[in-house]
């Protein structure tokens, strides 16, 4: 079973009130954690999407004292297997640390440290270092089915995880004390009553929008092309984030000297890019790439995914919390996405963690509502910086390209200013989830 580093309940208490999110009159709840437990209820949590994200919420929750289902409609070997690497931060290395994950996911996983950040031709080049934060190091890359990998391993350790996979939620019904969820399993159709659900189900989150929860956003004009790559030469840690025209082109380490590349482009560039046969793949890549690795193979197959931006209205309705790209969904550049979801399903866990323990009714929505105001201000303000770098650094008009070139400039000269930026980028403002004991200014390594 999962052991989770806790806080105190007075510490939890303080913390609550710190941030305006405890009603110190307890008896004002609809229903208390009590008399819940009068009720016939199948599961206390039921998290419907068996991801990353959902996953990692599992085990968050896992040694709480509450009976925790978790579904996922794809088979485990399909989900694992997904071709997919993200960038974390140091908060996100923290939580796979506090959950016990970390030393079987360090050794399969690449950090970086140095980012160059530029802009498109200019020589102008912003370098980040760990310096800058007073650090070991600014991040790791790892590969999706690394970590979710470990994630499963660690759900199939607790025994009050309940784990159903392949099974398909065909419909939620949320009654005051509830909710029932009809769910298709091995060909047979059940029904279950759970006391909260979480969706962690993705963009297009069935959950989501069978309650009615708004969301507002966009489709970008861009789509990002990704691929395995290995350069001829080191890559020697080294994170970059080149701005162009078109969109910006990322290239992350990965261990064994691959690299991922993030090609962002126009929709149509991108189906162009994709037809093309692996000799002109490679040479229109080396061309955005450079030389400064050599000569470049691809490994495996690129494959393209379109670039949204996602907003829910709302987290939370009485018995329901959306965690993930099921709230929220941002352009990839700052490789963003995977790290929000993660603090989202600690957030949360920490939520119902500390109002179990002290006799609440975790799914009131008085007490859901504590993590939808920790989260999505924090959200938004990445979304909102995602968003603006995108659009600055894709804006050919030159007064915009003169503004964005002294910000450069004054982003790799101005100390305060430079270390602020890295901090939002790694996670290491705004509130973090109490999973995370350890010194955020010494990573786990």
């Amino acid at each position: 079973m999962v052991q989770v580093n806790a806080v105190t309940a007075s510490d939890s208490l303080q913390q609550d009130y710190d941030y305006g999110n405890f009603d110190p009159e307890p008896s004002n709840y609809e229903t208390s954690d009590r008399e819940n437990n009068r009720e016939n209820y199948d599961y206390d949590v039921t998290i419907v999407g068996g991801g990353i994200v959902g996953s990692l919420a599992a085990c968050a929750l896992s040694g709480s004292g509450l009976k925790i289902a978790l579904i996922e409609a794809s088979q485990q070997s399909l989900a694992v297997a997904r071709g997919q690497a993200y960038s974390l931060n140091l908060l996100s290395s923290q939580i796979f640390d506090q959950l016990g994950l970390w030393q079987q996911i360090r050794p399969q996983i690449e950090t970086y440290t140095q980012v160059y950040l530029s802009d498109g031709h200019y020589p102008g080049v912003v370098h980040f270092s760990p310096q800058d934060i007073q650090a070991e190091t600014l991040g790791y890359v790892a590969e999706h089915r690394i970590l979710l990998t470990e994630l499963q391993t660690q759900l199939r350790q607790c025994a009050d995880v309940a784990w159903l996979c392949p099974a398909k939620v065909l419909q939620t019904d949320f009654q005051p004390n509830a909710a029932s969820l009809t769910i298709e399993q091995a060909g047979g159709v059940t029904t279950v009553r759970s006391r909260l659900v979480i969706g962690a189900d993705g963009a297009r989150s069935p959950i989501r929008q069978q309650v009615g929860i708004k969301t507002y956003g966009w489709q970008y004009w861009q789509s990002c092309v990704v691929a395995f790559i290995k350069p001829e030469k080191s890559h020697s840690n080294i994170a970059y984030e080149r701005f162009q025209p078109d969109g910006p082109f990322a290239i992350l380490p990965l261990p064994d000297n691959l690299c991922r590349i993030v090609w962002t482009v126009p929709h149509g560039e991108a189906e162009r890019l994709l037809k093309l046969d692996r000799a002109s793949f490679l040479q229109e890549l080396t061309q955005r790439y450079g030389s400064q690795m050599g000569k470049l193979d691809l490994v495996g197959e690129p494959y393209v995914f379109p670039v949204r931006l996602l907003h829910s209205t709302q987290y939370v309705q009485p018995r329901l919390a959306l965690i993930g790209d099921a709230a929220h969904c941002c352009h990839p550049v700052g490789g963003q996405g995977m790290n929000l979801g993660i603090r989202d399903a600690a957030a949360l866990a920490e939520v119902i963690r500390a109002a179990h323990r002290r006799g609440e009714d975790f799914a009131n929505l008085k007490v859901l509502k504590r993590y939808e105001r920790w989260r999505m201000v924090e959200n938004v303000i990445v979304l909102a910086f995602t968003d603006l770098l995108d659009r600055l650094f894709s804006n050919q008009i030159l007064p915009i390209v003169g503004l964005r070139r002294l910000g450069l400039w004054i982003l790799d000269n101005i100390q305060p200013i430079k270390t602020q930026a890295l901090r939002l980028m790694l996670g290491l403002t705004g509130r973090s989830p109490q999973l995370t004991t350890a010194n955020l200014s010494r990573p786990a390594i």
